[in-house]
């Protein structure tokens, strides 16, 4: 054999070698990876994230040619209602968008949650409601933090200025509603009122401008003041006298009765008063979250599954509609409580908060890919006494409930 055939052959052999080595490194890293899989089973959590955004990617597809519209919930027949920018529920779909694109990094996602929250942005000039912070925040608050754009930036900051052109500083607080039923208030603040609030504080720190933070710590204190019971209960409702700034009347709206607890108010004042102790560190806030929730969680009236009825003194439980939107909201409050808390009241907050989360991704209440309106989570009520909005789903129910999910992962605490 000549000295040139030698090379080749021993070229061609240590090729083969080569060949074989990366062959068995491969092997073994598919091998390994099985493992891991077989070892690591996915997580129920990430199961009903990528089931939520399949249908999100659905309802998005919906309404592509309509650039004007948003998903509210479904009629009794179950087709799909929708709504302008102005209603109150509007960024709740692009906040949905924004959380299931931070948990894929899809970029489909992305697309469709600019598209949706530019739908938004005209609400910032919006001097008529409250609810900006909801409108606003839950849309470009998260698409804000997830990507930086300078230009989210601004409507945020603008919509801010906005909300707090609601503040009379005689009273303490933002007005909510600038309409009035036939009890006849003065000047109405809501529990819902609470929600809104993170975007004023976020608005002070971005900005330098101490204004909105003092509006928002004003707000908080007052409706601790004013809208709880001794037992921690909420009123709805609290209207004030436009002059002397005392209340004049504690009403419902929403709920079953004047005195009862309506569970989404419940909700309401608990993810507020987490959210306030948040932004201030103040230990007030915490203690009010902490009793708030003593009174969810060892309620007699609430269920097994912890996704609570509609109002907890319905007068006909336990054959009353469960609300999955409160359920949602209490879940996703209760997960950021439990990081200010000491291990066994953390413990606490997260069995209930799981056990919350495990119901709402069971078949009963998480829609299947194409039915419920391409909404997530099945059976919400939003008004009941007004028969508007009784077990359907709602948008924000879906946006809570995402964020509840992400909120466990992401603490590791599934």
């Amino acid at each position: 054999m000549t000295r040139k055939m030698q090379k080749s052959s021993l070229s061609n052999t240590i090729l083969r070698l080569q060949i074989v080595f990366l062959m068995l490194c491969v092997g073994s890293i598919i091998t390994n990876s099985q493992a891991q899989r077989k070892a690591k089973p996915l997580n129920d959590n990430t199961i009903s994230l990528d089931s939520s955004a399949e249908q999100a990617l659905l309802m998005a597809q919906s309404l592509i040619d309509k650039p004007t519209r948003l998903p509210k919930t479904t009629d009794a027949e179950g087709k799909l209602n929708t709504t302008s920018s102005a209603d109150w529920v509007s960024g709740f779909f692009p906040g949905v968008l924004w959380y299931l694109y931070e948990y894929k990094r899809d970029t489909v996602l992305l697309n469709y949650a600019r598209n949706y929250t530019a739908r938004v942005e005209k609400e910032k000039n919006n001097k008529r409601t409250h609810d900006l912070g909801f409108m606003l925040y839950c849309s470009f608050g998260n698409g804000y933090r997830i990507t930086g754009d300078t230009t989210y930036r601004e409507v945020l900051l603008t919509g801010a200025e906005s909300l707090a052109s609601r503040y009379n500083p005689v009273i303490g607080l933002l007005r909510s509603w600038d309409w009035s039923n036939d009890k006849q208030w003065q000047y109405p603040v809501i529990i819902d009122n609470m929600m809104n609030l993170e975007l004023l504080f976020w608005a002070s720190k971005i900005s330098g401008n101490p204004k909105y933070r003092e509006i928002a710590i004003s707000h908080a204190d007052r409706t601790m003041a004013n809208h709880f019971r001794p037992d921690y209960s909420t009123y709805h409702v609290v209207s004030y006298d436009t002059v002397t700034g005392i209340p004049e009347m504690k009403v419902t709206h929403q709920g079953y009765a004047d005195e009862s607890a309506w569970s989404r108010g419940q909700a309401w004042g608990l993810y507020g008063f987490t959210m306030a102790y948040r932004e201030t560190k103040d230990s007030k806030y915490l203690e009010q979250a902490k009793r708030i929730a003593d009174f969810i969680l060892n309620h007699p009236n609430l269920p097994a599954d912890k996704i609570p009825y509609w109002d907890f003194n319905a007068p006909d439980i336990p054959n009353a509609k469960r609300d999955a939107s409160a359920g949602a909201v209490i879940a996703s409050a209760l997960i950021e409580l439990s990081g200010y808390v000491d291990k066994s009241l953390a413990k606490k907050y997260l069995n209930v908060a799981k056990t919350q989360l495990r119901t709402l991704s069971s078949p009963e209440y998480l829609a299947k890919k194409g039915t419920n309106g391409n909404f997530i989570l099945k059976h919400s009520v939003g008004h009941f006494t007004g028969n508007i909005e009784v077990d359907v789903p709602l948008t924000y129910a879906d946006y809570y409930y995402i964020e509840a999910l992400l909120r466990l992962i992401n603490n590791g605490k599934q």
